[in-house]
């Protein structure tokens, strides 16, 4: 009866298989936890070296953004106050505020006292930015009107008219810049890296009032841009998993 019942149920008990299931499940289940474990401590890193290489960038621009900024005033600090002119410490930008001494309403000629201030300007802003051309995107060239127009026409007619005026005056700049700057290799970096963009009525400058000052968004800016941007994005895209 004995053997009879062993050749039923077999030599092993039931319990013992069950133990050498759930043993390998639980094999399996470490692996697993290890592998997991593994990924986890790889993003982990990829995280950290990305991050410390965004903030290397952060900290290049800033230090590319303070030394440029110093070297502008440096260059331009006494003539500022005669071309009604200003340097963002933020934004890199040089702009020049005096309406009457660029254009005259309504048209995109340059007017002769800011043709004689881009003749003494140009020179002089090729020469500084070009010591930093490898951290430099671009160079643009920006107007900029209010947002009036002629009485009864449209808000929004009034801002496509003024769009097609900044950007006419724009042009007119940077083809002035181009003429007045002596070296084929500086106007062959121009080309590369030099836009005129128009920005109508986008970007007022507003008084301390909360109104926009009319006069003061009538205006041409030199904006330096950096190639920070471009790297972080790099960094990013090339990041594992994309």
């Amino acid at each position: 009866m004995r053997a009879d019942m062993s050749q039923i149920i077999g030599d092993n008990p039931v319990g013992e298989t069950d133990s050498d299931h759930w043993l390998s499940v639980s094999d399996l289940m470490s692996g697993l936890m290890i592998v997991f474990l593994f990924i986890a401590i790889s993003m982990m890193h990829f995280v950290r070296i990305e991050r410390d290489s965004i903030k290397e960038i952060a900290m290049a621009y800033r230090d590319t953004q303070v030394s440029l900024h110093r070297d502008l005033l440096a260059e331009f600090g006494e003539d500022l106050d005669r071309w009604q002119a200003e340097i963002d410490e933020q934004t890199l930008e040089v702009r020049f505020l005096n309406p009457e001494m660029l254009f005259d309403s309504g048209r995109a000629t340059i007017r002769r006292p800011f043709r004689d201030v881009l003749s003494n300007f140009v020179p002089r802003y090729m020469a500084v930015i070009l010591r930093y051309r490898d951290r430099i995107e671009e160079v643009r060239i920006e107007g900029h009107t209010s947002s009036d127009w002629a009485r009864g026409v449209s808000v929004d007619n009034a801002y496509f008219n003024n769009m097609g005026l900044s950007q006419a005056r724009a042009n007119e700049v940077l083809r002035y810049a181009y003429e007045v700057t002596p070296s084929d290799e500086d106007r062959s970096w121009m080309r590369a890296a030099v836009a005129a963009v128009g920005f109508s009525s986008a970007r007022p400058v507003i008084a301390p009032d909360g109104s926009e000052d009319v006069y003061r968004s009538r205006r041409v800016a030199f904006r330096v841009v950096t190639d920070s941007e471009t790297q972080i994005k790099r960094i990013i895209n090339d990041r594992p998993g994309r």
